[in-house]
C-alpha cells in the first residue's frame, strides 16, 4: 500500500512543482487544504487559479465527502440562480452517482495541477502568536469500509508549512488545534433570540414500555433508548442531529453485497424496534399496504434521488439517533467506534427485520432479498465511504450566523455568498417521555424540524466573510468554510453542500489575496475581495436580476 501511495504522491507532487517530501522534510506552500470535501476542492481551485502554490489533505482515500457517497450535487439548492462560481460551473456537472462524482473529483485536480495527500490526518499544529505556521499530519487509512482510524501512526508523519490554511473538514480538528473557539450540540434560545431554539417538544410519540422488563423501571431502558435529560423546551443541551449512510441497496444478484450480520449480534439489542414492530401490526395490521409502508419507512428508509436517506417520522429508522453528540468533540477512538457502529446498526436492523418473527412474513421476505449495491461503493464492501455528518462543530468566529440571517432580517457588505434552506433538523434522540398531554410513559423522538421546507423564506440570504474566520485574536490565517461560525439553528438551513462549495470558493480567493497583501485575513482589501468574487461569477446579493 505504501510503495504505491509513494508512487502516486510522487507523480502527482512532480506535477504540481512541488519537492516530494520525506520523513525528516517538510512540504512548504502558499495555501494548505485540509479535507478533500466538494468545499475543499473548491477552496483549492480557487486558490491555485489566484495564483497559488495549494495542496489538500484527504484523511481518507477519497475526493467528494458525502456528494461522492449519495448526495447529488444539486439536490439540496433549491434555487441554481442563488449560486455561481465554481459551485455553478463545475461542481454541479461532476456527476449525480457516487462514483461518478468521486472519479470526477479526482480528475478535477488532476486537470488543475493540484496534489492530493491521502490517508493522512491531522495531528498537531505549530502555531506562533495567531499565525499558523505548520500542521503535522500522520498516517491513518481508514478500513476496508471507510471507516476511519481509532489512532494514527505516529512514526509516519509530515509537516505542511503554508501560510495560509483552510479547514474544510466535517470535523473541523484543525480549527479545534489551532486553538479557535468553537461550539458543539444546541444553544438555549435566548442565546440569539431564536424562537425555535434548543430542546423541542417530543415527536413520533409511541406507547411502547420502554423498559427491560415492562412495567419495571429498576429493570432499566431498554437499549436505543435514553433517560429524559430533564431539561425544559427551550434549554440547550449538547445533542446534535442523527447521522446516517446515504446508501444504495438492490435485489439484483449480480450486483448485491450481502450486508451480513454484526459479530455481535444479539437479538436482544433490538428489542425497541422488535416492540415497534408489533404495535404497528396491531394498528395497521387491517390495512396490510399502509403496513408495509411504516415497516419500509424504517428500512431501507425513505428513498432520496435514488438513495436511501433517514425517515424523520418514523421512531426507529435507519439512523441510530443519540450517537451524533459523541462524535461532534470526540477524539478518533470515539469516532471510529460512533461510525462503525453507524455500520453495524444498519446491518443489525435489517436481519432483525429478516427474521424475528413479529415481522410480518412478507416484509420480512421482502427485506432479505436486499444487499448493498456494490456498483456505487465497490471497494468499501457496498458500504457508503463517508457517514452523513450533518453537523459537527461550529466555530464562533467574527460573525456567528443565526437565524436572524437566514430569514433575512440583516444584510452584509461583506457577503462572501447566499444560501436558501429552510430550517432543516433531524431528530436527536429517542428517549423515555411521557405524552404532553396524557401523561403516560412510552418512547419519542425529539429535535424535529423543518421550518419553511427547503426554500425556506423564498428569498436566499447573506452569508458574512467574518462567518468563515476566527476571531482575530485567535488566528489571523485561517479559514473554515464547512464547519463555519453558526447558530444550530442557522446552521441547519446553510449546512447543504452546495452553499459549502460557495464558501470554500470564496475561502480560496481570500487565502490567496491575503497572501499576495501579506497581511492577515481579517485585513484585506474587502473592495478588491469583492470585486474579485463578481468577477468568478459569485452571486453575493440577491436582487430582481438574479
Amino acid at each position: 500500500m505504501m510503495i504505491s501511495l509513494i508512487r502516486f504522491f510522487t507523480v502527482i507532487f512532480i506535477a504540481a512543482g512541488i519537492q516530494l517530501f520525506a520523513a525528516e522534510s517538510a512540504v512548504t506552500v502558499d495555501v494548505c487544504i485540509y479535507g478533500g470535501t466538494p468545499s475543499g476542492l473548491t477552496a483549492a481551485v480557487a486558490a491555485k487559479q489566484e495564483g497559488m502554490n495549494v495542496i489538500i489533505i484527504e484523511p481518507s482515500r477519497w475526493l467528494g465527502g458525502i456528494l461522492g457517497a449519495g448526495i447529488k450535487p444539486a439536490q439540496d439548492c433549491p434555487d441554481p440562480k442563488s449560486v455561481g462560481g465554481l459551485t455553478k460551473s463545475k461542481v454541479f456537472k461532476l456527476g449525480k452517482l457516487p462514483p461518478l462524482f468521486r472519479k470526477a473529483s479526482v480528475d478535477w485536480m488532476e486537470e488543475e495541477n493540484i496534489p492530493v495527500v491521502y490517508e493522512y490526518r491531522v495531528a498537531a499544529v505549530e502555531k506562533e502568536g495567531t499565525v499558523l505556521k505548520s500542521v503535522r499530519i500522520e498516517f491513518a487509512p481508514p478500513d476496508a469500509y471507510g471507516v476511519p482510524a481509532a489512532k494514527t501512526d505516529a512514526s509516519n508523519f509530515r509537516n505542511i508549512n503554508a501560510k495560509m490554511f483552510i479547514d474544510a473538514s466535517y470535523e473541523a480538528d484543525l480549527t479545534a488545534l489551532a486553538k479557535v473557539d468553537y461550539t458543539v450540540g444546541r444553544e438555549p434560545r435566548e442565546k440569539f433570540n431564536e424562537k425555535v431554539a434548543g430542546v423541542g417538544l417530543p415527536t413520533c410519540w409511541t406507547p411502547i414500555d420502554p423498559f427491560v422488563e415492562p412495567g419495571k423501571p429498576e429493570s432499566g431502558l431498554l437499549k436505543m433508548v435514553d433517560a429524559d435529560h430533564g431539561k425544559t423546551v427551550g434549554e440547550g443541551d449538547d445533542y446534535t442531529q442523527a447521522y446516517n449512510y446515504r446508501f444504495y441497496v438492490t435485489k439484483d444478484e449480480a450486483k448485491k453485497i450481502p450486508l451480513g450480520i454484526p459479530e455481535d449480534y444479539d437479538p436482544k439489542d433490538y428489542e425497541l424496534l422488535g416492540r415497534y414492530v408489533d404495535y404497528l401490526v396491531k394498528t395497521l395490521g387491517s390495512n396490510e399496504s399502509a403496513l408495509m409502508k411504516r415497516l419500509a419507512d424504517i428500512f431501507p428508509g425513505w428513498m432520496n434521488n435514488g438513495e436511501y436517506n433517514y425517515k424523520r417520522e418514523s421512531l426507529f429508522s435507519i439512523a441510530p439517533l443519540g450517537e451524533s453528540r459523541f462524535y461532534q468533540d470526540g477524539d478518533w477512538t470515539v469516532r471510529h467506534n460512533v461510525w462503525a457502529w453507524h455500520r453495524n446498526y444498519l446491518r443489525g436492523i435489517h436481519h432483525f427485520l429478516s427474521t424475528d418473527l413479529r415481522v410480518p412474513e412478507k416484509f420480512r421476505k421482502e427485506t432479505a432479498l436486499y444487499g448493498l449495491d456494490k456498483t456505487m461503493h465497490e471497494d468499501t464492501a457496498g458500504f457508503p465511504n463517508q457517514l452523513y455528518i450533518r453537523i459537527c462543530r461550529r466555530m464562533q468566529g467574527e460573525t456567528v450566523l443565526d437565524l436572524h440571517d437566514v430569514w433575512n432580517e440583516r444584510q452584509h457588505k461583506d457577503s462572501v455568498g447566499l444560501a436558501l434552506y429552510g430550517v432543516d433538523t433531524y431528530p436527536v434522540r429517542r428517549y423515555a417521555a411521557k405524552h404532553p398531554e396524557t401523561g403516560q410513559l412510552g418512547v419519542a423522538t425529539e429535535g424535529n424540524m423543518f421550518i419553511g421546507g427547503n426554500r425556506g423564506t423564498g428569498k436566499p440570504y447573506q452569508i458574512s466573510y467574518g462567518v468563515i474566520i476566527p476571531k482575530r485574536e485567535q488566528c489571523t490565517n485561517l479559514l473554515v468554510p464547512v464547519c463555519f461560525s453558526a447558530s444550530y439553528i442557522a446552521y441547519a438551513s446553510a449546512r447543504m453542500e452546495p452553499y459549502f462549495c460557495v464558501l470554500g470558493e470564496s475561502a480560496g480567493v481570500a487565502a490567496a489575496q491575503a497572501v499576495k497583501e501579506n497581511c492577515p485575513l481579517h485585513n484585506i482589501d474587502k473592495t478588491l475581495y469583492r470585486n474579485k468574487l463578481l468577477e468568478r461569477g459569485q452571486i453575493l446579493e440577491w436582487n430582481h436580476k438574479n
